[in-house]
C-alpha cells in the first residue's frame, strides 16, 4: 500500500530525507519506510555536513538514498535535479531504477535494461511532450565527409570523431562507423593502444537533437541501439583505450567514453547528462558506465540536474583521471 501511495503514479515525486534530524529510533523507522517506497519512489538526503561525517547510524541510511546532497553538493545542481524531478517524474524515476539495478548486473545486462527503458520513454509522453515544445526539426544533415576517422600506426589505432561544424554531434551515421572502428580494434590483436578523440571545438556534445525523435518502432530501436553499442564495445578494450576530451562533453560523450580506462580531460571541457530533460535517460550507457566511476548517487544528481560540471569537479568525483 505504502509503496502504491508514496509512488509517481499517485503524484509523489520524491522523498526528501533530513539526515540531520535522525535519532535511532527515527533511523529504524526510516530504513523499514525506504525499503517500503524505494522501489518507486526517488529518495533524497539532505545533510547540513560533509557525508563523510554522518554519525555511523545515520550511515546505514545511505544504501537506500538515490540522490546525496551535502555541504560539498553544488547549489545549482541540486536546485535542477529537484525541479527536473516534478517536471518531468516518469523519466526521474525510470533513470533512479536503472541506477539502482546497474551495479548488481554485468556490464551487458545493464546494457540491456538501460536501452529497453530508453526504447520505452521515446513513446511516454514527457518525451512526446518535448518533442512538441521544440518545434518540428530540418531532419538529419547529409555529411560530405566521414563522420569517424581512423588512423593506424603499427599498433597504436586513433578513432576521431568527425563533426567539427556540429560539434560532433553524434548521429546513426556516426555510431555506425564508431561501431565499426571499435570491432576492428577488438577483433585485429596486433592493435596494443586505442586513442579516442575529437576533431573541431568539441569532443562530442550529445546526440543530434535532429535525429531525436525519428524512431518508431521501439523494439527496433532498442536492438540496433544493443547491436551497435560503441559503448560495450569501448568496455571490451578498456585496457587499451585512452579517450582525449575536450569543450563540450554531453550525453553520449562522456557515456560511452566513461568505460575507457583512461580518461584525460583538456581544461575547460564540460560534462552533462541532459536526458532526463527531455523526458528520456541516458541512452549511451550513460547509467552503466558512469556510476562504475562516480557512484550511483553522483551520477543521479548530474542526470537528474542537467547542468555542465567542469573537468576540476569531474577530476575530483573521479569521472576523468587527469587534465591536460
Amino acid at each position: 500500500m505504502l509503496a502504491e501511495e508514496r509512488s509517481v503514479v499517485s503524484g509523489f515525486n520524491y522523498l526528501a530525507v533530513d539526515l540531520d534530524s535522525f535519532s535511532v529510533s527515527a533511523r529504524d523507522l526510516s530504513i523499514t519506510a525506504a525499503a517500503c517506497w524505494r522501489p518507486t519512489t526517488v529518495i533524497v538526503g539532505l545533510y547540513k555536513g560533509a557525508v563523510m561525517t554522518l554519525p555511523f547510524p545515520v550511515k546505514t541510511l545511505l544504501p537506500f538514498i538515490d540522490v546525496i546532497a551535502d555541504t560539498n553538493t553544488p547549489e545549482f545542481l541540486l536546485d535542477t535535479a529537484l525541479t527536473n524531478l516534478a517536471a518531468n517524474p516518469v523519466a526521474s524515476t525510470t533513470l533512479i531504477q536503472l541506477l539502482r539495478q546497474s551495479q548488481d548486473l554485468t556490464v551487458e545486462q545493464a546494457l540491456i535494461a538501460e536501452s529497453l527503458a530508453y526504447s520505452s520513454l521515446q513513446h511516454g509522453s514527457e518525451f512526446l511532450d518535448w518533442l512538441r515544445s521544440r518545434g518540428a526539426s530540418d531532419g538529419p544533415s547529409e555529411d560530405k565527409e566521414p563522420t569517424v576517422l581512423m588512423q593506424r600506426d603499427d599498433g597504436h589505432l586513433t578513432i576521431s570523431l568527425n563533426r567539427p561544424a556540429k560539434h560532433n554531434a553524434f548521429s546513426a551515421a556516426m555510431r555506425d562507423g564508431l561501431t565499426q572502428a571499435l570491432q576492428l580494434a577488438a577483433s585485429d590483436s596486433a592493435i596494443s593502444k586505442v586513442t579516442l578523440r575529437g576533431t573541431g571545438p568539441s569532443f562530442c556534445a550529445g546526440g543530434d537533437l535532429h535525429e531525436f525523435g525519428q524512431a518508431r518502432d521501439a523494439a527496433l530501436a532498442h536492438v540496433t541501439r544493443t547491436t551497435r553499442s560503441p559503448g560495450r564495445l569501448i568496455y571490451g578494450v578498456c585496457d587499451k583505450t585512452i579517450a582525449h576530451l575536450h569543450g563540450a562533453c554531453i550525453g553520449a560523450g562522456i557515456e560511452m567514453t566513461a568505460f575507457a580506462g583512461h580518461l584525460i580531460a583538456a581544461q575547460g571541457t564540460t560534462f552533462a547528462l541532459p536526458e532526463v530533460g527531455f523526458g528520456l535517460v541516458p541512452g549511451a550507457g550513460g547509467t552503466v558506465s558512469m556510476p562504475r566511476r562516480i557512484g550511483r548517487q553522483r551520477t543521479a544528481l548530474l542526470a537528474l540536474s542537467g547542468q555542465p560540471i567542469d573537468a576540476g569537479l569531474a577530476h575530483q568525483w573521479g569521472l576523468v583521471d587527469a587534465i591536460e
